[in-house]
């Protein structure tokens, strides 16, 4: 299997990590988004919406979207539940992770932190704060009642809310007051053979 993306991004991260847990081999390949690589028409052969990352399988056959590849690579695995309400309860933290806290978040560090034009973007930050947030006391309040986000311990759930709030600061969101939300993601760092966000940061 073959990992397309880009090491500036979390929604990236997600996927490598998971099959770095899991010790499931995958070669990755760097896309240069700021360059606009996602875009060209070789690219959009793979994503149709021209977007890392995008998981290719031996076959050929070519996934795109994070939680997608996240879920389809801990299949059969304790991360991902089989029983339905488990699952369900999994996949409702993916679906907020990707409707009520990336777009907000996520898009505030990207403008703030890596644009490069964060002057030029201060309206934009400043209406994505309060979403923002708002997202950021969702996961305090629910880490304040339990260690994990779904379940009894570590799942997708976690791992795809882990990095974008790791860096929540790169996007003008402070966790000062979020103990909860700090000790989780402590918790998540602290995950057997979970190699952390920083790391892919890094590129190595």
């Amino acid at each position: 299997m073959k990992l397309y993306g880009n090491h500036l991004s979390g929604n990236c991260y997600k996927p490598w990590a998971m099959a770095q847990l899991r010790g499931l081999p995958l070669e990755y390949e760097e896309v240069d988004i700021l360059q606009g690589q996602a875009k060209t028409p070789a690219f959009r052969e793979r994503n149709l919406d021209g977007r890392v990352p995008v998981l290719e399988l031996e076959d050929g056959r070519c996934l795109p979207e994070s939680n997608a590849i996240l879920c389809y690579l801990a299949e059969g695995s304790e991360y991902l539940p089989t029983e339905g309400f488990a699952r369900a309860e999994v996949l409702r933290w993916l679906f907020f992770e990707q409707n009520g806290h990336e777009p907000f978040v996520a898009s505030s560090r990207f403008l703030l932190h890596l644009s490069g034009q964060a002057e030029a973007h201060t309206a934009r930050i400043e209406l994505l704060r309060p979403r923002g947030l708002e997202a950021l006391q969702v996961l305090e309040q629910r880490l304040s009642r339990a260690d994990w986000l779904a379940g009894e311990g570590f799942s997708v759930a976690d791992l795809a809310l882990y990095p974008y709030t790791s860096v929540a600061d790169e996007g003008g969101f402070s966790l000062a007051e979020l103990p909860a939300v700090r000790a989780w993601i402590e918790r998540v760092e602290a995950v057997p053979g979970l190699p952390p966000f920083s790391r892919f940061l890094s590129g190595t």
